[in-house]
């Protein structure tokens, strides 16, 4: 390796000792361990577990990534590792849900959602298994790691798929308040989870129902649909309208299948606009889900904010959110454009 390419590999690492650094400190510090997701997951399991006997965790070779190991701490005899298999190891849940069990299987949306597709499709929700899949860092959140690493497509893919669950947690509050509900729920499940840094939108855990939104905020002028790790910056971007006189509704469109059609229906007859934000491609997600229900309404001015239909670059997670506009200044500007165009 030259002397040249060595030095734009460690910059690319952020290991360089010079002044150009790609990494960000807001994508290293941030939410406290507790309040992450990804941390919140095997403690939570592993307390649901105390008392029903059914549950069942396995990941593929990222127990500490996705903190199953502290369900496997409490009950070694009920957590499985199946290494970097992900496929058999959704295929084996199935089995193991066929015989009783509700499997909750955990590794990163790439390899979950993406990879084990066709599994998830025919083993799980094909046969109505109770299956849980679980994809931890989400959308563009593993920054560095790339594309292969990245999920911007998982919610477009599984969304199609009938009698297939799809949810996306909102911070760690809510993880545990979907976690709670998924486990009498019929059939398979994808549980979207985000970065593990997500901040907080649910001080305490939340009432939720799946497939019913949570209005978060009142408001006649904008109506915000967003999920996942977009709904913390929705809330901002309606705190700063606000403060110019501009009335925001925000929900929480948690349960991306089967979709909470009439929450938007309500926002279409009742608010001036629809902007849907998203941590994905703007292809496919959530705002296409949205799409489908306002073409047969009467028309309202409609916008969707996501990731454009390409692969992303490569950097820190929260340089590349500000890049596509999806932190809270970004999703501000975005609403601001357009309501001007609309105006």
């Amino acid at each position: 390796m030259s002397t040249e390419m060595q030095n734009e590999a460690e910059i690319f690492r952020g290991t360089t000792d010079g002044e150009t650094r790609f990494k960000d400190a807001r994508s290293v510090r941030g939410t406290p361990k507790a309040g992450m997701p990804a941390f919140v997951l095997g403690e939570e399991l592993a307390e649901m577990a105390r008392t029903d006997p059914r549950i069942v965790v396995a990941t593929a070779d990222l127990a500490s990534a996705n903190r199953t190991n502290d369900f496997k701490a409490v009950h070694p005899d009920r957590f499985f590792d199946f290494g970097i298999a992900e496929k058999n190891m959704i295929t084996a849940a199935a089995g193991m849900a066929s015989c009783g069990l509700v499997p909750y299987v955990a590794t990163f949306a790439s390899f979950s959602a993406i990879l084990g597709a066709e599994q998830i499709r025919t083993d799980c929700a094909y046969p109505r298994m109770p299956v849980r899949v679980i994809g931890t860092h989400s959308g563009m959140s593993m920054g560095f790691y790339g594309t292969s690493h990245h999920a911007l497509e998982d919610l477009g893919m599984l969304r199609v798929m009938a009698d297939l669950t799809v949810i996306c947690a909102t911070d760690a509050n809510h993880l545990r308040a979907i976690l709670r509900k998924s486990v009498d729920h019929p059939g398979a499940m994808y549980i979207r989870l985000g970065r593990g840094r997500d901040p907080e939108v649910y001080p305490t855990v939340p009432e939720l129902e799946i497939g019913k939104a949570i209005r978060l905020r009142e408001g006649k002028d904008l109506t915000i649909i967003a999920t996942g790790s977009q709904v913390r910056a929705a809330l901002d971007t309606a705190e700063a309208l606000a403060a110019e006189g501009i009335e925001t509704r925000v929900v929480d469109m948690h349960t991306i299948s089967p979709l909470d059609r009439a929450e938007i229906e309500a926002a279409a007859s009742e608010t001036a606009a629809i902007l849907t934000v998203e941590e994905h491609n703007i292809t496919g997600g959530l705002g296409t889900a949205v799409a489908e229900v306002l073409v047969d309404l009467p028309r309202v001015p409609f916008r969707k904010h996501g990731v454009p239909d390409r692969y992303v670059e490569i950097g820190p997670p929260a340089a590349l959110y500000a890049h596509y506009r999806l932190d809270a200044p970004g999703v501000t500007a975005v609403a601001r454009e357009f309501l001007a165009a609309i105006a």
